[in-house]
């Protein structure tokens, strides 16, 4: 039975270039990295790549690097032979062997240790592997895309990824930006994914939100990015009361604003951060544009984040990005364009 696959859903410059670009590489095995926080729909890139693709006849498996541990991924990937190690009580085959003609989709790549990268490098360059326990090589014919939520050029200067892998599966690169650096895909995402569950959950009559619900939906931050949007709109649908839901987001948001407001050198915000009341002139209709004062307000509280987080480090840039878990990219357009300087050395 074959999956349906869900469509690259939005109206931004960014999920138009990735749609372009997928036409343009579907069709040509060229390794491919996908970088992206968690939760933007990494696994829908690979997905929409693999069926647009000659192998789409063929078996897409996923394998995530991060969830076992060395030993066990491994043999996950390279399968083992009867008697290989204990507990291998039969001939099992890998994922490289089940992939053969299709699709490998290595998930959370940077998660994968030096000396399995090693291995993967060996299979990438010969097309050949030997399962745990045989002498045998076996040869696989199988297009890698791996995806991840590091940055592989700084794990690369950290020692923690091997460079020539690096450029082994680096040839077509695929950046998918958090969601809430895309706010106007959210409605076309909304649209798509109510309708989804709602045929799932609770008939199509549920399938609809108030315009306020969904400009509150718009203006909320998305830390789990795309997959948090998904879990908020089962939850609407099956408890049916999509304010009640959107209330708790409001409190969640505020709750991280009063963090960063004590952790921004313990002052405050007002509302004259980011409007002037006493200089209101009807004829200025952009003076009150909450959509400009929310992104001020989002602005402000995500340089005091950062700046915190940064000085904790000591300007680790590279655990920074861990503790705000977002990619090394963005934290270096967030320092430039938040206008966040590092401290003089003295």
């Amino acid at each position: 039975m074959t999956k349906t696959v869900i469509p690259i859903i939005g109206v931004s410059e960014n999920m138009v270039k990735i749609r372009e670009l997928i036409d343009h590489v579907a069709d040509t095995g060229l390794n491919i990295v996908i970088y992206g926080e968690s939760g933007v729909g990494k696994e829908v890139i690979a997905q929409n790549l693999y069926q647009k693709s000659p192998r789409n006849n063929h078996p897409f498996v996923k394998v995530n690097c991060a969830a076992l541990p060395d030993g066990l991924l491994e043999s996950e990937l390279f399968g083992y032979e009867k008697g290989a190690f204990t507990g291998a009580d039969k001939k099992t085959r890998g994922k490289f062997e089940l992939a053969n003609k299709g699709v490998l989709m290595l998930d959370e790549i940077g998660d994968m240790s030096l000396s399995l990268q090693a291995k993967l490098l060996h299979v990438l360059q010969g097309g050949e592997f030997a399962p745990l326990g045989s002498e045998k090589e076996v040869k696989t014919d199988t297009w890698v895309i791996a995806a991840t939520n590091h940055s592989l050029e700084q794990d690369i200067t950290e020692g923690k990824f091997r460079e020539d892998l690096y450029y082994r599966l680096n040839i077509i690169k695929v950046y998918i930006k958090p969601l809430r650096e895309r706010p106007e895909d959210i409605p076309h995402l909304i649209d798509y994914y109510l309708k989804m569950y709602a045929a799932q959950y609770k008939g199509d009559e549920k399938a609809k939100l108030s315009s306020q619900i969904i400009d509150d939906l718009v203006a909320y931050h998305w830390p789990g990015n795309v997959r948090e949007l998904q879990n908020i709109l089962k939850r609407m649908l099956v408890l049916g009361e999509p304010q009640a839901v959107v209330e708790e987001l409001k409190n969640r948001l505020e709750a991280s604003h009063a963090q960063a407001d004590g952790q921004n050198r313990g002052g405050s915000f007002s509302i004259t951060d980011f409007v002037d009341l006493n200089r209101l002139d009807p004829a200025d209709e952009e003076a009150f544009s909450l959509k400009k004062i929310r992104r001020a307000a989002l602005d402000r509280i995500e340089k005091a984040v950062i700046e915190h987080v940064l000085k904790q480090t000591g300007w680790n840039r590279s655990r920074a990005t861990e503790i705000l878990q977002i990619s090394y990219k963005t934290l270096l357009y967030k320092i430039s364009e938040l206008g966040i300087t590092p401290p003089e050395k003295g």
